[in-house]
């Protein structure tokens, strides 16, 4: 080789394996430092170890410093950009390229429609897992940056990373892949695909769909009301008990089975009978178009406030880059008739400014503005709560008997049940998601996560497909 420091950099690591290859007869030899195998030869070849060593990471230390600071500019520092962005050259100072990140049209498609499937599902199934929007993208023929098939982790990835909200992050990870401290962290500046509230509720879903906080059962098992009903008493789950060797089966409360009446007098109620009073109460009682009108009354108001709000912030940011505008082009009049020298630093610091604020209120009024528009704000009429209601019963029941029990959870997120009374509880917003989401098409998108409990088909962890 040419010289020691190409085989290691590490005085450890590069002794270990001298030694290794002396032991099998391999004798490693440079080409710029001769050196033989007396022990003085070896005292300088160590030596020569703990100086390439030591400049090994005074280089890392200054490259990592410049690194960091190109971040803070603003700047891309050279790795494959995140699915659905690609490199531009941004300015030129000097030799060098500057480079941002711009969103790739092509690709972006495809990560809102990750999203999209992890909060809404394809009209069909509700919901998707991770596994599941891998299947859809890859039976649909989506295919990655590369023209490859999509797998599990990247999908995994591509809906936890938030450098699509707007937000991307230099040096978060060691090289052991351990957090770094966040004073350590470079935030850049990134175009946005996924607005702010679509990844907190794609997070918050995929954090309930951790089988470390809810088990599998609980999302994709067979029992309708299973994760949804609990004691009044205690507040406790209940849970199945079966009796006459499994021909019948109850829900009862879990903590009076663990400990006794004393710990909660709580009751017992055959499994059939309450998921069909609950599925009936839903479907004559919710299940109205009046009763729906007026359960998402408060709601469509504060959506409307809300909306406002955000029409008169964008109306203020209009009218700050417009009145800038023309302060601007009173101060290019000055100079242009002699009253005002271009050359006076604080004029130049003054125009500098007034672009900035210019610039800037751009910027936000036309992030607002998508974000207003990407949030699909959609006027709820009586036609589509009418239809709405008559999807959702049609959908709700199984042809064979039973219940849909993603349909049914998209309804209610809780049930409690006590002497002589049976409450049913959910989330408006929920509620006003689910019906915005069916949009009148027909279909009712359930907003309960389908968990896929299926092993991967293939020979390992990582499918290959012909």
């Amino acid at each position: 080789m040419h010289s020691f420091s190409r085989f290691f950099r590490d005085h450890f690591e590069l002794e270990f394996y001298v030694r290794k290859l002396a032991k099998n007869g391999v004798r490693l030899l440079s080409i710029t430092q001769e050196m033989g195998d007396d022990p003085m030869h070896v005292m300088m070849r160590q030596i020569m170890a703990l100086f390439d060593e030591y400049q090994s990471k005074e280089n890392a230390k200054h490259v990592l410093r410049a690194l960091k600071e190109n971040a803070r500019q603003g700047f891309w520092n050279g790795s494959l950009p995140p699915i659905g962005y690609r490199v531009v050259a941004a300015e030129q100072r000097g030799a060098k390229t500057k480079k941002k990140l711009e969103i790739d049209p092509l690709h972006a498609d495809t990560v809102r429609l990750a999203f999209r499937l992890a909060l809404e599902g394809d009209g069909t199934s509700g919901p998707m897992g991770v596994k599941a929007i891998t299947k859809h993208l890859n039976e649909h023929r989506i295919f990655t940056r590369d023209g490859g098939r999509w797998g599990i982790g990247t999908v995994h990835r591509m809906l936890t990373r938030q450098t699509y909200i707007g937000r991307h992050e230099f040096n978060r990870r060691t090289k052991n892949g351990d957090n770094k401290p966040d004073e350590e962290v470079i935030p850049v500046s990134v175009p946005a695909i996924i607005d702010q509230a679509t990844f907190d509720a794609v997070q918050a879903r995929m954090k309930a769909r951790n089988p470390k906080v809810t088990p599998p059962q609980v999302v994709g098992g067979p029992t309708l009301l299973t994760g949804l009903i609990h004691c009044a008493k205690c507040g406790g789950a209940m849970t199945i008990r079966t009796g006459k060797g499994g021909r019948y089966r109850y829900y009862t409360c879990s903590t009076k089975a663990r400990q006794g009446p004393p710990a909660c007098t709580g009751m017992t109620v055959p499994m059939e009978k309450l998921d069909d009073l609950v599925a009936r109460h839903l479907e004559d009682r919710l299940l109205d178009p009046a009763r729906l009108e007026e359960v998402l009354a408060t709601v469509l108001d504060r959506r409307q406030e809300r909306t406002e709000r955000r029409h008169a912030h964008i109306a203020e940011l209009n009218k700050r880059a417009t009145e800038t505008d023309l302060r601007l082009k009173r101060l290019y009049d000055a100079i242009e008739s002699g009253v005002a020298v271009l050359d006076d630093p604080d004029l130049k610091d003054r125009i500098a400014s007034l672009k900035a604020i210019r610039d800037q209120s751009r910027v936000d009024a036309d992030r607002a503005s998508a974000m207003l528009e990407s949030a699909g704000q959609k006027t709820i009429t009586p036609p589509m709560l009418a239809k709405f209601a008559q999807t959702a019963r049609q959908r709700m029941r199984l042809s064979g008997g039973g219940y849909r029990r993603d349909h049914l959870r998209a309804l209610a997120q809780r049930v409690e049940v006590n002497d002589g009374e049976v409450r049913i509880m959910g989330s408006k917003s929920d509620l006003l998601r689910t019906l915005a989401a069916a949009g009148g098409a027909g279909t009712l998108p359930g907003a309960v996560p389908s968990f896929v409990p299926k092993w991967r088909r293939g020979w390992d962890s990582n499918p290959r497909y012909p």
